[in-house]
């Protein structure tokens, strides 16, 4: 009888990793239709013109509350119907923190790299510096948590169960990829006209940094810092060049480098304090 009590919520949490991959699919493709085609006109019309009209609102509204939330309400629908765990203990396990000195030094040691980058080789937008803390303050909600609750917080840790671990890295990144990728095709976004390419490199060396941040730390909040971070930046240089260039200036691909090479020594050193799942199977098939 006990282990099959315990064997519940192991099942439970089986079948949310298809229930979240189904939500995002769904949700994300009511975010096209809606902002990427039927609403569009009312987006390219604003920003010609600057008019607010009533389309453009609904465009604003729907990719404010649904777009870049998609992850945030595969999760929380999840918890509410799938899980059953209320939406206290989900913001629970968002913002719990085993250890707080580490956590610390390990999410603030990513967002130093990131920030000596930007002052060293970015290019000034022309905004004030107060726009930097007040742009992640303002992310905060509505991109960190927003996207790391469901990438960090629920997919990667289901896919590092049944696969190792830099699998389930690339596996995160790739679906992370494809979930951007009508930013690339709205001729209103931002990254419309940049470089794919750069861009998925990007994805790909951040998702190794943030499954590295929440390996050492199984902090949500921690990878949501740190995305927010990452995002403010775009509010005093100019993100795109920063980051996304192909294929790219000497500076942004040794700090491409060093990204990558302080994730994977940051993986190697956790796995070494609790390996995981598949350590065992690599250490034997070596």
């Amino acid at each position: 009888m006990k282990n099959a009590i315990a064997s519940k919520p192991n099942k439970v949490r089986s079948g949310s990793l298809w229930w979240y991959l189904f939500l995002i699919v769904v949700l994300s493709a009511f975010c096209y239709v809606t902002l990427d085609v039927w609403l569009l006109p009312y987006s390219i019309a604003h920003s010609k013109t600057g008019e607010m009209t009533a389309g453009y609102f609904l465009y604003a509204a729907i990719g404010l509350l649904f777009s870049t939330p998609t992850p945030f309400i595969a999760v929380l629908i999840i918890s509410l119907f799938i899980e059953k765990i209320g939406i206290k203990q989900m913001f629970r396990n968002i913002f719990r923190t085993e250890n707080k000195p580490k956590t610390i030094l390990i999410t603030g040691g990513f967002c130093l790299l990131a920030l000596v980058y930007a002052v060293l080789f970015g290019t000034p937008n022309g905004s004030p510096w107060y726009m930097f803390p007040l742009g992640f303050l303002i992310m905060i909600p509505f991109v960190g948590i927003a996207e790391e609750t469901g990438w960090r917080g629920l997919l990667q840790p289901e896919l590092d169960k049944r696969m190792p671990y830099p699998f389930s890295v690339l596996l995160t990144a790739a679906i992370w990829f494809v979930w951007h990728f009508p930013v690339f095709i709205d001729p209103t976004s931002n990254h419309c006209g940049d470089s794919v390419i750069g861009f998925g490199i990007t994805i790909f060396i951040w998702a190794f940094a943030l499954a590295a941040i929440y390996k050492s730390t199984k902090s949500v909040i921690a990878c949501a810092l740190y995305h927010t971070f990452i995002d403010a930046i775009g509010a005093v240089y100019d993100w795109n060049a920063l980051f996304d260039e192909f294929p790219g200036s000497v500076p942004t691909n040794i700090f491409r480098g060093i990204w990558l090479i302080a994730a994977v020594v940051l993986w190697l050193l956790a796995e070494r304090k609790e390996p995981g799942p598949y350590s065992g199977r690599l250490k034997n098939n070596g």
